[in-house]
């Protein structure tokens, strides 16, 4: 009987929010409508530093990847989650729900990452002003973040494999909207011991070593900012850093409640709502909170509507 449950599963059901049917339609308006913020706010900033040559510095750049992740985030999960939301089948392929936790765990770990080299180029930018250009030439910028995504991609990789060899005998309703390793592991007849191991020790390598970088960066980034005698001059450099600190504590507090804790706490509620902030509402919000308070953002956006409304 064990042996035919491992071999019969080859859909998933998502259960998503089914617990709450007469919720449906708000959640799926309430997630349809930031997922549109979402595309449209992320595109617009990577069109922007596209179009204006005024944004082709190393912070931009570095910036406009972080929107295309954020794209790729929420593309991974929110259009099966509008489908399942108020569709009967609400049921996903072996393989739909492998490369979906593959493309899942990749692209969250970019983010770290790239989080990670936007503060040493703010470090360099405030700090080490002069040499700044020498430091993060282009060059130096493409290697930094096509390093992080190949990296990435190459470490969830071994996650999606060790995971989806496991036998999913129990049950193959997933007690979450999308494909993740924690509500699966909850599924396997097998200790998933190793699994849940290795996942905080890659995973918390990951998470510790790229927050340690990004506080170094910001005790020298805010030594520096201090000894600055000009308080115009101190209030300018640190809103280069302000959006990107909240940012960085948005993605870490979540990542850390949803990941660093033993499978003893585990809480469908509580994982549901983490997952809702770190998968929607997050990329939802990055470029909002590097858009409003940056004046050169704001400027060539203005270019670009007056660009269009008097052609």
């Amino acid at each position: 009987m064990e042996n035919l449950n491992q071999t019969s599963v080859r859909r998933f059901i998502l259960l998503g929010f089914s617990t709450v049917p007469a919720l449906q339609v708000v959640f799926f308006m309430l997630f349809l409508l930031m997922y549109m913020v979402t595309l449209s706010g992320n595109l617009l900033l990577i069109t922007l530093v596209i179009l204006h040559h005024a944004l082709h510095t190393p912070m931009y750049f570095f910036l406009s990847n972080l929107s295309a992740i954020d794209i790729c985030f929420s593309t991974t999960i929110v259009p099966k989650t509008l489908a399942n939301t108020l569709s009967l089948d609400k049921t996903i392929s072996f393989l739909g729900c492998a490369v979906q936790m593959y493309f899942h765990l990749a692209l969250g770990a970019t983010e770290c990452l790239i989080l990670t080299v936007m503060a040493y180029d703010r470090y360099n930018a405030i700090c080490k002003p002069l040499q700044y250009n020498t430091v993060m030439n282009p060059k130096v910028c493409l290697y930094l973040a096509s390093g992080c995504w190949v990296l990435c991609f190459l470490h969830a990789a071994i996650h999606a494999i060790l995971t989806f060899q496991l036998p999913f005998c129990r049950s193959n309703k997933v007690n979450h909207f999308f494909c993740e390793m924690p509500p699966l592991f909850r599924l396997s007849c097998r200790d998933t011991w190793y699994n849940e191991v290795s996942v905080y020790i890659s995973g918390g390598f990951n998470a510790l070593c790229s927050f340690f970088l990004t506080l170094v960066s910001y005790i020298h980034i805010l030594s520096t900012i201090i000894k600055i005698h000009s308080t115009t001059g101190r209030h300018k450099a640190f809103s280069t850093c302000a959006s990107h600190l909240t940012v960085v504590t948005l993605y870490y507090g979540t990542i850390s409640f949803m990941y660093l804790r033993p499978q003893s706490t585990y809480s469908p509620d509580q994982h549901h709502t983490g997952s809702i902030l770190y998968t929607v509402v997050t990329p939802m919000l990055n470029p909002i909170i590097y858009s409003v308070r940056n004046k050169e953002i704001r400027k060539c956006l203005q270019k670009t509507m007056k660009s269009i409304v008097y052609t």
